[in-house]
């Protein structure tokens, strides 16, 4: 039977937006394979008229998403990067947007090479002080846009300041929370006005389906985004929102063990005599530990490092060395990923403005799995040295 928020997560995790299918008494939301629905008469349908449009396997979800996300309204699209791209079209030409300088390269493709086409500016800066935003509001500031946890360095930004800032200012707040999950995270507790997904990523949790998704409280601002979603069409299939939703019932428990995992190889990797430094929001000396603290649940499974060897050398020679740690774009998987950001995640980020922001060479990305984590460090050792 569905459930509501006064539930717990783990209960909405498994019960949200879901009932038994009224024909067969199916517990589990059917695929409904359609491309249109059959109409009584011009206009009188049953809710559904184009698949396009509308889809009973997506509502589902998308009702779930909203209520794990302690929101009122949810959006599917067929990619992380089709949400991204959603989210954009709110804006207009002369638009400015201030987004964090440590993010996703394809978010940052998008901006730069897309969008600033149509006119609009984004500046990006560093927003681990949330008071550094208000130096670049001007008349044309429409969005705020950030990840926390940063895509690779984990850097941290305070929501809640930032969601002050953008209702003082009257602008649109949107934080990426696909590092977090919302097993970890809630950005609309803290002010956010859209929280977007790429639940190709935990949400999906088995590598098996590229998805995105958009949750919001604000009616107006989710009639603007579904039109854009039905008009521009980038909706997911039927059967990949029956996969997310598959997924989500399971993200508590995949969840615990990503962040025990993560905890256990980050504070080995920081103790090995090879590795240079280590980024996981966990540490209580990683910058803004307390606000990661204060906003998140847990510390989750992404953690960053680097080789006290930082040659370009030694870093590929670990990546190819490892066993388990397969080497591949993505992460939030229950199998473990290895990856090097400046050539794969964010090589469409300039070298420059990536070596300024802290992302080096010689950085390399883990996605820890929920294997065994003794497996994983013995993987992640015979790689190493």
């Amino acid at each position: 039977m569905a459930t509501d928020n006064k539930h717990k997560l783990a209960t909405r995790l498994i019960h949200a937006g879901v009932s038994p299918d009224p024909s067969t008494g199916a517990i589990m939301t059917p695929i409904y394979q359609t491309s249109t629905y059959v109409q009584d008469a011009p206009g009188e349908h049953k809710g559904y008229e184009y698949a396009r449009t509308q889809n009973p396997t997506r509502k589902v979800l998308q009702d779930a998403l909203a209520s794990i996300e302690n929101g009122k309204y949810g959006l599917c699209f067929g990619s992380g990067m089709a949400a991204t791209d959603a989210v954009a079209k709110l804006l207009m030409p002369g638009d400015e947007v201030i987004v964090s300088n440590d993010l996703y390269g394809g978010t940052y493709r998008i901006f730069t090479k897309v969008f600033a086409n149509y006119g609009i500016k984004f500046h990006f800066i560093d927003m681990s002080n949330a008071e550094n935003i208000r130096q670049y509001i001007n008349s044309n500031t429409k969005m705020i846009w950030t990840e926390t946890p940063t895509n690779p360095l984990l850097n941290i930004v305070d929501i809640e300041a930032c969601g002050k800032i953008a209702k003082e200012k009257k602008l649109l707040l949107v934080v990426d929370n696909t590092f977090a999950s919302p097993y970890l995270q809630n950005p609309l507790d803290f002010g956010a006005d859209i929280v977007l997904h790429s639940a190709t990523k935990y949400l999906g949790g088995h590598s098996d389906v590229v998805h995105g998704a958009l949750i919001m409280n604000d009616a107006a601002l989710e009639e603007k985004l579904r039109f854009i979603q039905n008009s521009c069409g980038a909706v997911p299939g039927p059967h990949d929102c029956w996969l997310v939703l598959r997924g989500i019932k399971t993200l508590h428990v995949r969840m615990q063990r990503h962040c025990e995992n993560g905890e256990t190889i980050a504070k080995h990797l920081r103790n090995h005599p090879k590795v240079g430094k280590v980024y996981w929001c966990g540490f209580e000396d990683h910058p803004n530990h307390a606000i990661a603290k204060k906003q998140m649940r847990g510390f989750g499974g992404m953690i960053s490092f680097t080789l006290k060897d930082d040659s370009l050398d030694a870093t590929m020679e670990v990546l190819k060395k490892t066993k388990l740690f397969s080497l591949a774009e993505s992460l939030g998987g229950v199998e473990s990923l290895i990856g090097h950001p400046a050539s794969m995640t964010h090589g469409s980020i300039p070298r420059e403005e990536r070596i300024k922001n802290g992302l080096v060479d010689s950085l390399i990305r883990l996605s820890v799995g929920i294997e065994d984590v003794n497996d994983l460090i013995d993987d992640l050792n015979n790689a190493i040295g």
